[in-house]
């Protein structure tokens, strides 16, 4: 899970929001809505990281629709989230598809929530919180350590470090920090998509650098 930067929401949003009896179910224009989302958090879902587009998502409510009615055409409360399993068993749903409307102590959009802060990852690939009420909220609610998740996040995490073997290798000795910052800077920098699961790559990266001090 990674941090998400909010950014305009669409006109046609801000119209309907302001027309009488206007609501997410008569929302008409919901393919600027997904493509905005997509674009904004740059192709990855707003929960496990796995890919997403505009036109195989789903909007996903923060806050439920049937609980909080009056924060369902707030922008703030939209994220876009994958397909998540739907129509397959319980089991083997995750994300806005398993969650449903149940509730989450933090939200991945909320700059004051400093979601990355909150979450490591394990080398099997699991994703945990410090946080306990959270971290079982990953798992039971958002069923994020389903097994081809973990597989997905421990690949990522399996070709970091062949990556850092491989500088070890070819520096003969220590990778020095500016190596890692660089390597950091190519999975997060620049815009537009990024490489599903980057987020446990960055994770990794920022507890070396931590490690090798200022």
């Amino acid at each position: 899970m990674r941090a998400i930067t909010k950014v305009s929401e669409p006109t046609s949003l801000t119209t309907h929001r302001h027309t009488p009896h206007g609501n997410y179910d008569n929302y008409p224009d919901k393919d600027t809505l997904r493509e905005t989302l997509a674009n904004e958090q740059r192709g990855l879902c707003c929960y496990c990281m796995g890919r997403i587009r505009s036109d195989s998502m789903k909007v996903e409510h923060w806050k439920c629709q049937s609980r909080f009615p009056e924060e369902q055409l707030d922008y703030r409360n939209l994220l876009g989230a994958c397909q998540g399993g739907e129509g397959q068993p319980r089991s083997r749903q995750h994300c806005d598809t398993r969650k449903e409307d149940s509730d989450l102590r933090w939200n991945p959009a909320n700059q004051s929530h400093a979601i990355e802060a909150r979450i490591y990852y394990k080398s099997d690939g699991s994703i945990c919180s410090s946080d306990t009420e959270f971290d079982t909220q990953l798992k039971d609610i958002l069923n994020l350590n389903l097994p081809i998740l973990k597989t997905s996040r421990r690949r990522i995490r399996e070709r970091l470090l062949g990556w850092w073997q491989m500088e070890k290798r070819r520096l003969r000795g220590r990778v020095p920090r500016e190596r890692f910052v660089k390597e950091r800077e190519r999975r997060v920098g620049g815009s537009g998509d990024l490489q599903p699961f980057c987020q446990v790559a960055v994770w990794w990266i920022d507890q070396r650098l931590k490690r090798m001090g200022a």
